[in-house]
């Protein structure tokens, strides 16, 4: 089919934003509810990291090279409809679950299902979209994800309140079913290499033809390394936002999901819009701004955090999140925009799943289980006994006197304070990634100009 004219263009984005929220208001509402799964079945904070990180990221990282390579080769909008069926039968698993190996499991499946979106949706943006706005057009369908943040987390936090955590869960799967049909029968299959000197058409390269392509550019290779880092920090802070507010804070669940839901998604939609839309207009000027701004950002967040997560009252803390995640966030429109604009046409979703897989190791697969593991090594640390005894997975032992318990609860939150605090320093090393990008971005814009 050849590129799509504007009415089914607009079918098409429209599709893919719906997508897009269904996605990351999965994934918001097992973030905002952590804190009462973890009391449920008493979880460790390791294990709420893993859950959260590598079990997730595992079927995601691993799933995600091949389907790219799929998207190179078969219909992209048949792929997402798929993958949105897989992971939201998932999702509905994890209401279901008893124990962690079977919420383990159903992660598994939430991650295989959630691979198959961002690969063939970057590619068919840049089918859809000329090379000057490739990322605001990519921002304007990752806004689903400040939209399915928000939602999810606060409709998650009143569905837990009014029934169950597991409730939720059930009732967050069904809309997928709906999309997933959309997809097929609606949305339009662009032409590919519509906005490119290149070649159209053609067959996809070989892997191995894809590999030595990314490995000799070192440009490229310092964007994936920089949003790859980003993201171990971004990811360890966003899926322990919710239980931070609640043990700090002492929040309940629907409070701590709110909470949650507003700063993350107010963070994201302005990192979004003027991370993606800003650094499109300033590169018109000079091509090195993608990176520039990223970096920019990138230096700014670790302190503010740091304030933040140290912060005497829930409305500092509040104001100070908001703006660390603001700044951080300038890093997550542009990187893909950068990767689409360093690829040629049919390496394109091939280029953004290897970028997935690596962000998703390093960053949403290794960053909260670093988190989960330093934050129950510093509460043990911050209690004055056997912390293993007296606090199980962080909670008060049963029949514990009150001053046993306020102990447990604040040693339980001065770890997951110091965790958290560490994991933000890694910030700075993808700042330098992103600036040793900077020249190389000019020097292939003005290559290709």
């Amino acid at each position: 089919m050849s590129a799509p004219a504007a009415p089914r263009r607009r079918v098409l984005l429209v599709l893919l934003l719906l997508t897009c929220t269904l996605n990351f208001a999965d994934r918001a509402v097992f973030s905002a509810l952590a804190q009462t799964i973890k009391a449920d079945l008493l979880l460790t904070d390791l294990q709420l990291g893993l859950l959260q990180g590598l079990v997730f990221a595992a079927l995601y990282a691993l799933a995600g090279l091949p389907i790219g390579l799929l998207a190179e080769r078969f219909s992209r909008k048949r792929i997402i409809a798929s993958c949105t069926i897989i992971w939201s039968l998932a999702t509905a698993a994890t209401g279901m679950a008893g124990s962690f190996a079977a919420l383990a499991a159903s992660r598994l499946g939430v991650g295989m299902g959630e691979a198959g979106f961002v690969p063939p949706t970057a590619s068919m943006v840049a089918d859809i979209a000329p090379r000057e706005k490739r990322a605001s057009t990519f921002a304007l369908v990752m806004l689903g994800t400040p939209i399915g943040t928000l939602l999810g987390a606060m409709l998650a936090g009143h569905i837990a309140m009014l029934w169950h955590w597991r409730t939720a869960f059930l009732l967050f799967a069904l809309p997928g079913f709906v999309v997933a049909g959309l997809l097929l029968l609606l949305a339009p299959e662009p032409e590919r290499g519509r906005y490119d000197a290149e070649a159209k058409g053609g067959k996809a390269p070989p892997v191995g033809e894809f590999l030595r392509e990314v490995a000799g550019n070192p440009t490229l290779l310092c964007v994936i390394a920089g949003g790859s880092l980003a993201g171990f920090g971004m990811t360890s802070i966003s899926q322990f936002l919710a239980v931070f507010l609640a043990r700090t804070h002492h929040l309940g669940v629907r409070e701590a999901a709110a909470n949650f839901g507003l700063i993350s998604g107010l963070a994201i939609t302005f990192g979004l819009i003027v991370g993606s839309f800003g650094t499109d207009w300033l590169a018109r000027r000079d091509a090195r701004w993608p990176a520039w701004g990223a970096a920019f950002g990138l230096t700014l967040a670790p302190p503010i955090y740091w304030l933040a997560f140290h912060a005497a009252s829930l409305g500092a803390a509040f104001a100070l999140l908001l703006v660390a995640g603001a700044f951080l966030l300038l890093f997550y429109g542009p990187t893909t925009g950068m990767i689409q604009n360093l690829l040629p046409t049919r390496m394109r979703a091939s280029g953004v799943a290897l970028y997935t897989l690596l962000y998703t190791l390093i960053g949403s697969g290794l960053g909260p289980v670093f988190v989960g593991f330093a934050s129950d090594r510093a509460a043990r640390i911050a209690y004055a006994g056997p912390y293993g005894v007296d606090c199980p997975a962080g909670m008060p032992a049963h029949g514990a006197g009150e001053a046993m318990a306020a102990a447990c609860r604040q040693a339980s939150a001065q770890g997951l304070q110091s965790a958290l605090s560490l994991a933000v320093l890694v910030f700075f090393a993808a700042a330098l990634c992103f600036l040793a990008a900077a020249p190389g971005l000019r020097r292939i814009a003005q290559t290709k100009a």
